[in-house]
């Protein structure tokens, strides 16, 4: 294991919330820590939803990788307030969804609710649906942003989120679609053929920054489906070097802010990618 860079920051607080449904969370909480662990000025605590939200409020980043997790409003706002004093939120994969599994024998068709409005405005954006895994071509919207730089388009076989947005946006990554959503009550958003997938938004003094791809599934994550082993494990969207390099930039800017890049966990990975 590499020995963890030098810093020149003082302790970083970072809470991370990992947990949900239908995803593999053991992986992605893994993937996730481990990034984590490259800077030694970060002290790390680790959670499955926002319940605690003393820690989390008093945190300096909060890192959220969850599945139909509803912070209530309460939660919502006590991050808001924290963000807004200059603290930093990474959402990750399905943070931005509620969603409301079809009852035994019904219809196979998802609910996305707007049932958590004050997380979504947080964020910027609410879940609707998603067409099936497929290779997609994520292009790269503002080449100059850091989050991006020397980052070309690239290819890979992931969930792509059809989303409600709102406020001011900045999009870095986005990816066109325009077909349908089978099985979700929402499948498209008239008149929008591209979709962020990569954003960042100004909250007070802090920023949110929202990183959608990242979709990984265990062999007995949907058991409540009524499938209690696939089978197989579904990483593969693990496995691209550009996602992989996105989400060390967003980790890396969860855990220093804007000064990420000058730091030597930083600085070395853009001289490497370069």
């Amino acid at each position: 294991m590499a020995t963890p860079a030098r810093c020149t920051t003082g302790r970083v607080d970072v809470a991370l919330v990992c947990g949900g449904r239908w995803h593999d969370f053991d992986y992605a909480r893994l993937q996730i820590l481990q990034l984590l662990g490259r800077h030694d000025s970060v002290r790390c605590s680790v959670h499955k939803d926002f319940s605690d939200i003393d820690a989390l409020g008093a945190a300096d980043a909060v890192i959220a990788y969850t599945c139909d997790v509803r912070p209530t409003a309460e939660q919502a706002q006590r991050l808001r307030d924290r963000v807004r004093t200059g603290g930093r939120f990474l959402a990750l994969h399905a943070t931005n969804s509620a969603i409301d599994a079809p009852d035994p024998g019904d219809d196979r068709v998802f609910r996305t609710p707007d049932s958590m409005p004050e997380f979504s405005a947080l964020l910027g954006n609410r879940f609707l649906a998603h067409p099936k895994i497929a290779p997609f071509l994520i292009e790269v919207a503002a080449p100059e942003h850091v989050f991006a730089a020397g980052i070309p388009s690239f290819t890979t076989t992931d969930e792509i989120y059809v989303s409600e947005l709102a406020g001011d946006l900045t999009v870095i990554l986005d990816v066109e679609y325009d077909g349908s959503c089978p099985g979700f009550e929402t499948e498209q958003v008239p008149g929008r053929t591209r979709h962020p997938v990569l954003f960042t938004r100004s909250e007070g003094a802090g920023s949110v920054v929202s990183f959608t791809l990242g979709h990984c599934r265990g062999r007995f994550d949907v058991a409540d489906m009524g499938i209690d082993d696939l089978g197989v494990t579904d990483t593969v969207a693990w496995e691209s070097p550009e996602f992989n390099e996105v989400l060390r930039r967003c980790v890396d800017w969860a855990a220093h802010g804007d000064d990420w890049v000058s730091c030597p966990v930083g600085e070395q990975r853009m001289k490497e990618w370069q």
